[in-house]
């Protein structure tokens, strides 16, 4: 069953520390919802080399193959699991846009009881 849930802001930079070195080599789609500008994929089948929360910045970063993309001043971040873990990561930031990451596999979270990470 898919269980959405929203990270407390304290819990994003372990979570993200925690997830990067799971995610590498990931394939994922990227896309963003903008309220000025729609609607933009901004990457399709793309590999994912790492995600990262700087507290001192405020930016949420999203390492690729090839490219990066920077969420600044993130509000709200939920991730959507089931059995097999993660495989949404969507994330709204103070202007209102929404950057969605679909992960093509679904990733365990590290000690997660019961699920291996593929």
């Amino acid at each position: 069953m898919l269980q959405h849930r929203d990270l407390p802001r304290s819990e994003w930079r372990p979570f993200f520390d925690g997830l990067s070195a799971a995610i590498l080599g990931k394939s994922t789609e990227i896309e963003v919802v903008s309220p000025d500008l729609g609607d933009q994929r901004l990457a399709e089948s793309i590999r994912m080399l790492g995600i990262s929360y700087d507290t001192h910045s405020d930016r949420l970063d999203l390492i690729l193959d090839r490219t990066s993309h920077a969420i600044e001043h993130p509000e709200r971040i939920r991730i959507d699991e089931d059995a097999n873990g993660v495989s949404v990561i969507a994330v709204v930031d103070r202007g209102g846009e929404r950057t969605v990451v679909t992960l093509k596999q679904p990733l365990a979270l590290p000690g997660a009881p019961g699920r291996q990470t593929s």
